[in-house]
């Protein structure tokens, strides 16, 4: 898995993009926290839950299914979260399934339970770029925890800030273009 911290690099970039008109901060920071609750079945080691087990780590938490549960939970609560249910919706769902694809493009680890409860099946992307992160915190203070930190930084933060300036510009640049039309 990526770190946690790296998880939240795709709502990030996706609420610079697109700015907090459409993005208001109390919705960023649930898409925030969408991203990092799939690893939140980490905690099941602690209480004897295989590591390996559908409810273990990458297992339903990490499923299409999940991550609509939360986003319909964001909808919900979208008057809460400062938006319109389907942009409060559709905001979690993507920040939420982008942390069982992020999974998907490591290279360690289960594959990733994306279609439970309709299949068991664990799934890896056929590229894996992203060397997958230690689960204790010590070990970033190793060489290979600090290489776990060089490839976040090249193969998830690196894009999802290109993506997230790239989407600003447009933004900026349709906005100058309705100022000028007037």
């Amino acid at each position: 898995m990526p770190t946690i911290v790296s998880h939240a690099a795709v709502p990030l970039a996706l609420g610079l993009g697109l700015g907090s008109r459409v993005i208001p901060t109390r919705l960023l920071m649930a898409g925030i926290a969408a991203s990092i609750v799939p690893d939140f079945d980490t905690f099941g080691m602690r209480w004897g839950v295989d590591f390996f087990s559908i409810w273990g780590h990458r297992g339903f938490s990490h499923s299409v299914l999940s991550s609509g549960g939360l986003a319909m939970l964001a909808a919900l609560m979208a008057r809460y979260l400062k938006a319109p249910a389907l942009t409060a919706a559709l905001f979690v769902f993507i920040a939420a399934i982008s942390h069982g694809l992020l999974d998907m493009a490591t290279n360690g680890g289960p594959g990733v339970a994306l279609a439970w409860p309709w299949s068991d099946q664990r799934w890896f992307f056929g590229f894996r770029p992203i060397a997958v992160s230690p689960l204790q915190l010590s070990a970033f203070l190793t060489p290979r925890g600090l290489g776990v930190i060089r490839s976040e930084l090249f193969w998830v933060w690196l894009p999802c800030v290109t993506a997230g300036f790239a989407l600003l510009m447009v933004r900026i640049t349709l906005r100058r273009d309705r100022r000028a039309g007037e």
